[in-house]
């Protein structure tokens, strides 16, 4: 026992304990691991998977019911998606496919990147200004509600190729729930907070830096993943019509020459590589919203 132990017995007190350290780098990764384990949600979405796949199985090749039986089934989707020699020209083992998939993922990356250099700063300046808001919050209503499928034949006049007039679209879909959400943001944060840091000298900066951009991290984040979701079904509707790549152009494409594989193919490789952009930006947003993360997880969230 030591000095400090021997000095608090002879006190009368119990010696206190050392803190327990936190696990970090790959024990963090496996105690992540075996908590998930032991928790239902994991086991949840196989069953939900399971189910899913039984039913499209049963739709289009098991019973093949009407309206269902010239879809392609899952049994002949995976076939020709692992195949080496696709019956209809589209497998994991075709370069095409993977020139796709790097087209669409290039044009989403550009677009969300200048949707979200543009209108984060729009959106902080428009929930903290009430002047910049009545300036811009009606201009941006109104366009708002136009479809996306609407500025097509814009973009195709305002620019030249096949490149600058898809990643406009993606991009400009992506600015209004980026602007938005940021917006939003600001407007939560509890006015207490301006109070006080008013008290306490800060200036318009100081206020802007450390209370505005924090307080409106969630919704930023909350609304890139939004963002980043909107960007890829307009990038596909505008692929369709202005593309010489991309997966909306694979299932545009496989549509008119009426092969389905390759079409419903697309359309599954484009959820997967939706679901892990999303999945990208909530980690970033996760990693730099630590006491965020901390607080739901106090509140059982």
């Amino acid at each position: 026992m030591s000095v400090l132990a021997d000095d608090a017995f002879a006190a009368g007190q119990r010696p206190t304990k050392a803190p327990r350290r936190q696990p970090t780098g790959f024990g963090l990764m496996a105690y992540r691991a075996s908590k998930g384990v032991r928790s239902p949600t994991p086991y949840l979405m196989l069953f939900g998977i399971s189910l899913w796949l039984v039913a499209y199985w049963l739709l289009c090749e098991g019973l093949q019911l009407p309206r269902f039986e010239k879809i392609p089934g899952p049994i002949t989707i995976l076939s020709d998606w692992l195949s080496r020699t696709p019956a209809q020209g589209t497998s994991v083992f075709t370069p095409e496919y993977y020139q796709h998939i790097y087209v669409s993922c290039r044009r989403i990356a550009i677009a969300f990147f200048l949707a979200t250099l543009l209108g984060v700063p729009l959106g902080l300046l428009m929930g903290w200004s009430k002047t910049i808001k009545d300036y811009t919050f009606p201009v941006l209503e109104t366009l708002r509600p136009i479809p996306i499928m609407a500025w097509v034949p814009l973009a195709i006049l305002m620019f030249s190729g096949y490149e600058t007039p898809v990643i406009f679209l993606a991009t400009l879909a992506s600015f209004f729930a980026t602007t938005l959400n940021t917006m939003l943001g600001v407007q939560s944060i509890d006015e207490s907070y301006f109070r006080a840091a008013g008290c306490l000298g800060s200036k318009k900066w100081d206020v802007f830096r450390h209370v505005v951009v924090p307080g409106a991290l969630p919704f930023i984040f909350t609304g890139l993943q939004i963002s980043v979701g909107v960007a890829w079904f307009s990038l596909v509707a505008a692929e369709m019509v202005s593309g010489d790549y991309g997966l909306g152009y694979l299932i545009l494409s496989s549509y008119v020459n009426s092969v389905t594989v390759p079409m419903v193919i697309g359309m599954l490789t484009l959820g997967f590589v939706g679901w892990f952009s999303s999945a990208a930006v909530r980690w970033v947003g996760n990693r730099l919203m630590q006491w965020h993360v901390k607080a739901l997880a106090m509140q059982g969230r």
